[in-house]
């Protein structure tokens, strides 16, 4: 896919579903993808686990025709070893690579990666110069605002990057130091973004179809990343495109939509995981609404997939989304990407 092309697919639908360690695998970015989310990314994928031919790596690269565009996200010190990475990505077929500037997790920065880079920007030029070298497809980078509050440079970030021929940068509204604490500076993102030579994306606290319009709006943003606020909303992708073109959004119940999950869990995942999985995704789904936490209990007391599916079908057939209240400061909801 060309630069222009990735472009033109942002302009269509500007809502993006955030990589989650954890959470954005095979499964769940074809089902995301299914309910109008624009463009997604992969979870982090190690550039060293690639190197040395890690399979539970590898397999982290997997994805199908109808996730496209599917960018494959990277994360490393070493540019050559990125541009190799990079290189693997390109000949899977990815559309895009993205770059990986934004992970506070420790085990991550204390090599010299995610977040870290963001200290140096003659190494974070040293790996996007590597990467280009390595790749004809467009590359693209994720950070944060900075380091810490006393050294945000996402500005300088984006002068790095437009001179490097980077596609875009998505900014997380939080330093390193901030984790997921606090709230998202969508009014630092907004002046880096009237200042910035290249297309600038924002992310961080977009929890309902309204905020992700309202940001994408205010901010001047050329898009928007959804994170956290689709395991909770998992309509919110075709809620946002709606209002953005004007046009009439069609929610899908919470049941239907869990019959559809499991489809693409049973597809890739064996027994086991797919029923941790619906799980997981039940208990998130489920945050807002009366007897969620006895809910919750219930649910991780379920062994059998079927009575797992049927319990959550029947919990969320007895709502009205209307219910739902804002949990977004809830601990289970926080952090999971940079």
């Amino acid at each position: 896919m060309t630069e222009s092309e990735l472009l033109n697919h942002l302009r269509k639908n500007p809502f993006i579903l955030a990589p989650m360690a954890g959470i954005t695998d095979h499964a769940f970015r074809t089902f995301m993808k299914r309910h109008k989310a624009g463009i997604v990314v992969t979870e982090l994928i190690s550039s060293d686990g690639l190197e040395y031919g890690s399979e539970r790596t590898q397999r982290l690269m997997s994805f199908d025709e109808s996730q496209r565009p599917v960018g494959l996200q990277l994360f490393g010190d070493d540019p050559e070893i990125l541009g190799r990475a990079a290189r693997q990505c390109e000949e899977k077929g990815a559309d895009f690579v993205d770059l990986n500037f934004g992970c506070p997790v420790p085990k991550v920065v204390k090599k010299g990666a995610g977040s870290a880079v963001l200290k140096d920007l003659d190494q974070l030029k040293r790996i996007l110069a590597g990467v280009k070298r390595a790749v004809n497809i467009p590359v693209t980078i994720k950070i944060r605002t900075g380091w810490e509050q006393t050294s945000r440079n996402a500005d300088k970030v984006c002068q790095v990057a437009h001179d490097e021929g980077i596609t875009w940068v998505a900014i997380h509204g939080r330093t390193r130091a901030q984790g997921y604490a606090g709230l998202a500076d969508w009014d630092y993102i907004q002046a880096v973004k009237a200042a910035s030579p290249l297309p600038v994306l924002g992310n961080g606290d977009i929890h309902t179809a309204e905020q992700a319009v309202e940001r994408l709006t205010t901010s001047g943003c050329d898009g928007v990343l959804i994170g956290r606020g689709c395991l909770k909303n998992p309509n919110i992708f075709a809620q946002a495109l709606a209002l953005h073109s004007q046009t009439l959004a069609q929610a899908t119940p919470i049941d239907r939509l869990f019959d559809e999950l499991h489809e693409h869990l049973q597809d890739h995942c064996d027994d086991r995981l797919v029923g941790l999985q619906l799980k997981k995704f039940a208990s998130w789904y489920s945050a807002g609404y009366p007897g969620a936490s006895n809910f919750r209990k219930i649910i991780f007391q379920t062994q059998r997939t079927e009575e797992i599916l049927v319990t959550a079908k029947n919990f969320f057939c007895s709502m009205n989304e209307n219910l739902q209240q804002d949990t977004s400061q809830e601990a289970f909801l926080m952090g999971g990407h940079g």
